[in-house]
This record gives C-alpha cells, structure tokens and sequence, in this order.
C-alpha cells in the first residue's frame, strides 16, 4: 500500500535570499518520506543535496533522483518541484548570480575542469569536500538571531571554495525527460512510480487503454527516444536510490526484473559506458 502524500509549499526560500554581502545561503530541512514541496522558483540559483535519504527533484522537463552522492543544480527562475523519496536530511544552497558566475569564468580558462551549463538543470557528484563544505554553512534564516562576525567571516572564506568546488564537480549522466502531451505524461508518471510493473510498452499502454503505435509515436515526437530506451534511464536512477540504501547488486538486478547481474551489468555499461561498480561506487 502507498503511503499517503503530504504537500508542503516551498519551504520559506525568501527567509535565506543570498545577497551582495551574503553571496551563499544555506537551508536546512528534515523531511519525512513522501512529502512533496509544491512548485515554485526564486531569482537565484540553487543546489539541492540530500545528507540523508533519496530526493526527486521535477524540473525543466526532467526529473531527477538524488542520493547523498549526488546534488541538482537548478539555475536561477526555473520553477521546480520536490518529492521525498526516503526520510531526507534537506540541504538546500542558494547561490546569488555572480558567485557561480565567477567560477565558470574561471572553469572556461581551464580546459581540464569538467563543462557545464549552468543555464540548465543537471546532476553533479558531490565530493568529500563540497560535502563537508555544505555541512560547514550556516543554516540559520533571516530574522533569527544574527549572525556573529566571526560566522559572517567563515561563511565569506567559504563561498568562493565552494564554487570552486560547485564547478570541479563532474557531471553525472542522469536524469529522465518528462513530456508535455498529458496522455504520455501520465504514463510516464506511472511508470516512475513503478517501474516493474510492465517490462514492455503494450502493457502499460493496456493500463491506460491507448494504441501502443500512437503512444510509441508520442515518445519519438515528445521525447526523442523509444519508450525502452527512457525506461532504461528510469531504471538507472531506481537502482541508485537501491545502491544509496547499501543493497548489494544482485539484489538490485532482481529487484528491477533482470534475470542475472551480469544482465543488469551490461544494461548499464550501454547506458552509461561504465560498468555499475564505478557508477554506484560512492551512492
């Protein structure tokens, strides 16, 4: 039985509104599974991380599943959404505009740093440093006690250190396109939720009761792929949620409908060029 979702709206982001003297602002929430933050947007940019459980962060036509190893980068004026997967430890970073302005400049001067869009939503590795460096801000919002200068002095050391870090971190091939058509949405949508209970299109198509041609149409057209094609990448993030949770492989393989790990293996070396080792190491 699914448990029953509680909305939540978006979690009193003007209360940490960075600014020139306070470039860097950091959130912190406790989050039960299956709440749900309702969409919204701000004019800064924003990391989401979870120190703890499995977030799924809807953005931008996409939605991503985030483990503690991994953030979301959402930029400035995109209006996204927040699922609580699993109990989370929220911590939310709200970058004024020129902060990571800077450190792309000075990512472009060095071509061995890894390349990023900062005007699009994306997933990122978080490091030992840009880890400790999150749980090193203060969280404290606007209106509460104020800040001492020597918090003030730590909180500027550590802006530009962590934007520096924010641009080293490599991006992580993940995440699953969403529609506009609503038909195929809803689809989709069922499929995130459950993505064992059919192995091929015809069965989720008979749920909802279309034409597997029509809807198979819809995934070229809206989405650029097959529809086992955007399942794979749905798969992938369900597995990092499991990998997040200390499962072991053969139990992930299982879990998602492989007859083998080694079947499971090879799904994820086509997807990704890598073989799970490496992509789950540090989930």
């Amino acid at each position: 039985m699914r448990r029953q979702s509680t909305s939540a709206g978006p979690v009193t982001p003007h209360l940490f509104a960075p600014t020139a003297e306070r470039p860097l602002r950091a959130k912190h929430s406790t989050m039960a599974a299956d709440s749900h933050v309702e969409p919204h947007s701000h004019p800064w940019a924003q990391l989401a991380w979870s120190a703890t459980g499995v977030l799924r962060l809807t953005a931008e036509r996409g939605t991503y599943l985030v483990p503690p190893s991994r953030a979301v980068w959402v930029p400035s004026g995109v209006e996204h959404a927040i699922t609580v997967v699993e109990t989370a430890e929220l911590r939310t970073l709200y970058l004024r505009e020129g902060l990571h302005r800077r450190a792309a400049r000075s990512a472009a001067a060095n071509p061995r740093e890894p390349a990023h869009d900062w005007r699009h939503c994306r997933v990122l590795e978080v490091s030992a440093l840009l880890r400790a460096l999150m749980l090193a801000l203060s969280s404290a919002p606007d209106g509460a006690a104020a800040p001492s200068p020597a918090e003030l002095e730590r909180e500027r050391l550590i802006a530009p250190l962590l934007a520096d870090e924010l641009r080293r971190a490599p991006p992580v091939r993940l995440g699953v396109a969403l529609p506009e058509d609503k038909r195929l949405r809803a689809l989709c949508e069922a499929v995130l939720d459950q993505p064992t209970r059919h192995a091929t299109l015809a069965g989720w198509v008979r749920d909802i009761g279309a034409s597997e041609r029509t809807v198979a149409r819809l995934f070229r057209d809206e989405l650029g792929t097959s529809f086992g094609q955007w399942r794979q990448q749905v798969l992938l993030a369900r597995a990092l949620t499991l990998a997040a949770r200390k499962r072991p492989m053969s139990e992930i393989a299982a879990e998602l409908g492989y007859a083998s790990p080694s079947a499971f293996s090879a799904m994820v070396r086509r997807s990704l060029g890598a073989p799970p080792s490496r992509f789950f190491a540090s989930a």
